[in-house]
């Protein structure tokens, strides 16, 4: 009979734990959540007040009846799941579950899974915290009610099987929204001009760009404006008009948020956001590090804040001091941003002493990488910030004016460890320029001008994607891997170089629900319903309420929508290719794979084919077209339209003019295991 028994999630945070806590305790894992709405029907009761109709998750029936064995045999049960609003729910349900044990039961919580935090913990039991769980069942039960009411209005209008979600239509609208700005603009041209200029005395050249005229700032639109400045500055002399010296600071990254290490993660290490979370979630359960056994390397990973505690600090500075030395130290602290929960710390390491390359062998070769880019932003937010020399100079020709600068690195402090990513190309160091004098004469070496345009707004990419829902309020830590997995899968958006895009697909979903369900699929609204979430997990509004007033309203626009949607036929487009079959013109159709094309004409006729993208490189072997194609993971590769007939060229890797075809860049067949025939012993009734 154990002592204590201890319910977590995870087999991998059991077995960490269980080295933490000596006789006879038991740790388990729920492995996730055992009770859930049912997928077959809505759930909710609407007309009993919106009151969830949870059941058991099918396939968990032996793992509660292990737990309920184990929770007897116990004399005490701790709940120690995820400190956060779902581990908080899966907790309440454990507690339903095992509702004969009740007084037995408590709920323990910790930020990491350190022998001196579990120890803690287990010291200081509390009861479960129903603001959090409420604020969990809100989420749970109005996304239900928002995907279960909208989605068969997709289905009767678009296609079965499609999905609309609160948080992951607005993503959409996002994207589709960035898409169409990109369609609209209209790029403007504009000039820069650019003088090398020498001085004399060092015998130096550098570079100074055209600013305006008299001090005041001029932008150039055309080459006529170009030739103008050019004809007047002909023959002018360079005059050094102002120099300024001065010295610049610059501060390290606080330590990691969830947003900001899937940002982080996707910018540096090329991880898709589910990729950088299941990671995380490894490094955070436990990870063996042979003599030393499993360790949970780094703090809880769904956060917002900031914070980091103190013994974390002291941790920091003692390594600081004794790798780097003093002057590389500055003891930090990091506000949290207005709407963040503040429960838990930042993400960072356990341990300082556990540096990455000194557990490198124990680590894969990605845990190696995210969990080196955990630790050293740690390390360096509390490091001294870099500094930097600048210099200015302001230079008059003819009345026109032109400038310069440079900045070198004149102390590294925290960017000897660390330089934050940026979605953005960023030079760290421009080069000082030479030593200059006010009214120095300096001389022209050339002029050079460039003609620009502007360039629509990019495409976002997973990180910033991401980067605007937090700004905008949208979702939390937790929501935003899912939602962005959700819209992939579902095929609304699909990635193209690392950038999302919106598929016509998700063009057409995001047109029907944005035009029918305006008050739900919009920004304002889903960041509202986050600050609603919050005030229930602070106990400040009662959850059940903020559902009906939801619900009234949002039960009012479906019927709408049905109604309006009754007799409106979405049409499909028509392709400029002829049905070979009955020679009407084919309209494009949305299958598992994607786009494809069909004959208008079924049932009578049957005709349907992929539709065939071709790229302007003929065929390295023998000169065809070639044709893109894509993998059921949606990966591109590249084959001859000859291809099986008189060519085989197929290839990974595009191919560029005049290149040879390299047969081992052809995608290899799966190697499919051999089947085995396996011998049973029949058992016989004695």
């Amino acid at each position: 009979m154990a002592d204590r028994l201890i319910i977590v999630e995870s087999p991998a945070k059991a077995n960490t734990i269980k080295k933490f806590l000596g006789g006879s305790t038991k740790v388990v894992a729920s492995m996730g959540h055992i009770r859930d709405l049912p997928k077959s029907k809505l759930g909710i009761n609407i007309e009993n007040d919106f009151e969830p109709e949870y059941i058991n998750i099918r396939g968990k029936g032996d793992l509660i009846k292990s737990l309920k064995k184990d929770a007897k045999s116990a004399k005490k049960i701790y709940l120690a799941t995820d400190p956060d609003r779902e581990g908080e729910a899966i907790a309440w349900h454990l507690a339903y579950i095992l509702s004969d044990e009740k007084d037995k039961i408590s709920r323990v919580t910790f930020n990491e899974i350190t022998k001196n935090a579990v120890q803690k913990a287990i010291k200081e039991p509390r009861d479960i915290d129903i603001n959090l769980v409420d604020a969990q069942q809100a989420r749970r039960v109005l996304d239900r009610i928002v995907g279960y009411k909208i989605s068969p209005v997709l289905w009767t209008k678009v296609k079965r099987g499609l999905s609309a979600g609160r948080v992951q239509s607005v993503a959409v609208k996002l994207i589709v929204d960035r898409e169409e700005e990109i369609e609209k603009f209209i790029p403007e041209e504009y000039w820069n001009i650019f003088a090398e200029l020498l001085e004399e005395n060092s015998k130096k050249t550098f570079e100074a760009k055209f600013y305006g005229k008299d001090g005041k700032k001029q932008e150039i639109h055309s080459k006529e404006e170009v030739d103008t400045i050019l004809k007047h500055i002909e023959n002018a002399k360079y005059i050094v008009e102002d120099v300024k010296k001065g010295e610049k600071k610059r501060n390290p990254a606080p330590p990691f948020t969830t947003s900001t290490m899937q940002q982080e993660a996707s910018r540096k290490l090329g991880f898709t956001l589910k990729k950088t979370m299941s990671i995380a979630q490894g490094l955070y359960e436990g990870v063996n590090l042979g003599e030393r056994g499993t360790v949970g390397l780094i703090t809880y990973m769904r956060t917002d804040s900031t914070r980091i505690s103190e013994e974390a600090r002291a941790m920091a500075k003692k390594h600081i001091v004794s790798t780097y030395g003093e002057k590389y130290y500055e003891n930090r602290y990091y506000k949290a941003k207005k709407d963040s929960q503040d429960a838990h710390e930042g993400i960072r390491p356990t341990y300082a002493d556990l540096e990455p390359d000194t557990i490198k062998d124990y680590l894969s070769r990605d845990q190696y990488k995210l969990y080196k880019l955990i630790y050293n932003r740690f390390i360096a937010s509390q490091m001294a910030p870099a500094i930097f020399d600048t210099i200015s100079a302001t230079i008059d020709a003819n009345s026109y004016t032109f400038k310069a600068n440079g900045q070198t690195i004149k102390f590294k402090g925290f960017m000897t460890l660390y330089i934050e990513g940026t979605d953005d190309k960023e030079v760290q160091e421009q080069g000082m320029l030479p030593e200059l004098t006010k009214g120095q004469a300096l001389k022209k070496q050339k002029i050079n001008s460039k003609q620009s345009f502007t360039e629509p707004p990019a495409r976002y990419t997973e990180a910033s994607l991401v980067k605007a829902l937090e700004e905008k309020g949208i979702g939390r830590p937790s929501t935003y891997s899912p939602t962005i997995s959700t819209i992939l899968e579902r095929r609304y958006i699909e990635k193209e170089a690392k950038q999302l895009k919106p598929t016509e697909l998700g063009k057409i979903v995001n047109k029907l629900l944005t035009e029918n369900f305006t008050d739900v699929i919009n920004v304002e609204f889903t960041a509202k319903i986050e600050d609603e979430f919050d005030q229930i997990a602070e106990g400040n509004e009662e959850w059940k309420k903020m559902i009906r007033q939801f619900y009234g309203p949002f039960e009012k626009e479906v019927k709408k929508a049905e109604e309006e949607l009754e007799h409106v036929k979405i049409e499909d487009e028509v392709s400029d290719v002829q049905c070979e079959k009955c020679g009407r013109m084919m309209v494009y159709k949305y299958g598992r794979y994607g786009k494809f094309l069909a004959c208008p004409g079924y049932p009578e006729c049957k005709n349907a084919k992929p539709i065939v993208e071709t790229i302007d490189v003929p065929c390295p072997k023998c000169g065809a077209k070639v044709q893109v194609r894509k993998t059921k993971r949606r990966k591109n590769y590249y084959i001859c339209e000859n291809n099986p007939k008189s060519c085989d060229y197929i290839s990974w890797n595009k191919p560029k003019p005049g290149e040879k075809w390299n047969p081992e860049d052809a995608p290899k067949p799966k190697k499919t295991k051999k089947a085995t025939k396996k011998t049973t012993k029949r058992k016989t009734k004695k």
